[in-house]
């Protein structure tokens, strides 16, 4: 067993780190505010080939997998620039289209999402939560193509995307009653399709929407997969999703806990720094423990899917761990800081509405309590 990372993994994560420290938090503060969209720095990695990582070479991709593409999200994230829309279009999109695209849809859809263009996914719904098989979006058959009519909610970074691929109803199971649910590529203009923002309270480039199908057409050559197999073909993204969601709680915590780690050192009170006192070392040491095993955990799950194990259990646990882990160490610097951690010019407290988002989504904390205690364990099935 082998814990140095290959000479290739290690200097992809410098030149990522290289690229996004010309950006680092003071962009991604400006960006926030100002209602940008921190397209410089996606530019830029995108021009270097970094949210393609995981996309097939004969797609324009580098051919490598999540263990990359987790390691340019976290890296981008340590430099306090954590990236909503890396979790959504190259974990998410494209590795369901790669995996389960017909030969035309990745010719059309992998090299743009190679060289930086986005697409959104729509699965959340005002009245499903979690449960999917209750989503009430539904696409039905109309001559050569398909209707979409329903709400989807909170759809992350949709006013950045050219196309959204959107998880509908299009049968029911006779036996179970659950949705037989078909996933389609639905262009962001399309006739029908409208959305409306949601005001957040998280300082984030990416914005929130509710999106509206009104009769949306949507030709055959759309319907990506196998029609009313769309639950298993979205599982095939959100593994990478939840282990993607891992890394941007890791690389937020190594931001906050450098910033600590360095105000405590030099913060001097009655003659000697405030880290030679155990009130403030050992918060932080004990965040650093944890977001290390979170970190390790992470890197197991997106090693088991790039070896086409079952990563279900450790995505489900890395996401988890680094979660918590994540806004623990968040705490715990701006605690370090004392009034100085909610000072705009130290660049903690902004980012306590993304920490606190990721212990929530994409997934919550108590379905993978969930996952854990039936898959895991064998304890009976809660809900």
């Amino acid at each position: 067993m082998d814990f140095d990372p290959p000479a290739d993994q290690n200097m992809l994560v410098e030149t990522v780190r290289r690229i996004a420290s010309k950006y680092g938090h003071d962009y991604y503060q400006e960006q926030s505010a100002n209602d940008g969209r921190a397209q410089e720095l996606w530019d830029e990695l995108a021009t270097n080939g970094f949210l393609g990582v995981n996309i097939p070479e004969a797609y324009g991709g580098a051919g490598l997998g999540i263990t990359e593409l987790m390691l340019v999200s976290e890296e981008v994230a340590s430099v306090g620039c954590p990236l909503l829309l890396m979790l959504v279009s190259p974990a998410i999109c494209a590795t369901i289209l790669a995996r389960h695209g017909t030969p035309a849809q990745r010719e059309e859809f992998l090299p743009p999402l190679a060289t930086g263009k986005k697409m959104a996914f729509a699965i959340t719904e005002p009245n499903a939560g979690s449960n999917s098989h209750d989503i009430e979006t539904v696409a039905t058959k109309d001559g050569s193509g398909w209707r979409l009519r329903g709400t989807k909610y909170y759809i992350s970074g949709f006013d950045e995307a050219d196309q959204v691929l959107v998880v509908t109803r299009t049968g029911t199971d006779e036996t179970s009653g659950r949705g037989e649910l078909s996933l389609f590529i639905v262009d962001t203009q399309a006739k029908g399709l409208t959305a409306t923002h949601i005001p957040v309270e998280i300082r984030a480039p990416e914005k929130q929407y509710t999106l509206f199908f009104d009769d949306v057409l949507v030709d055959d050559a759309r319907l990506l997969g196998k029609e009313g197999q769309g639950l298993r073909q979205v599982f095939v993204g959100l593994q990478p999703e939840r282990i993607l969601a891992a890394s941007i709680s890791n690389g937020l915590g190594r931001y906050a806990l450098e910033k600590a780690a360095q105000y405590a050192r030099e913060r001097v009170v009655w003659d000697s720094p405030i880290g030679a006192h155990q009130g403030i070392a050992h918060p932080l040491a004990k965040a650093k423990v944890e977001l290390e095993l979170a970190r390790l955990m992470t890197q197991k799950a997106a090693w088991q899917y790039d070896n086409g194990k079952n990563a279900a259990e450790s995505a489900n646990m890395a996401k988890y761990a680094a979660a918590e882990a994540g806004i623990n160490a968040l705490d715990c610097a701006i605690q370090t800081h004392g009034g100085n951690g909610l000072a705009s010019e130290y660049g903690l407290a902004d980012l306590w509405g993304m920490a606190r988002l990721l212990r929530t989504a994409p997934v919550s904390r108590e379905m993978i309590l969930n996952y854990v205690a039936q898959h895991s364990l064998r304890l009976p099935r809660s809900y």
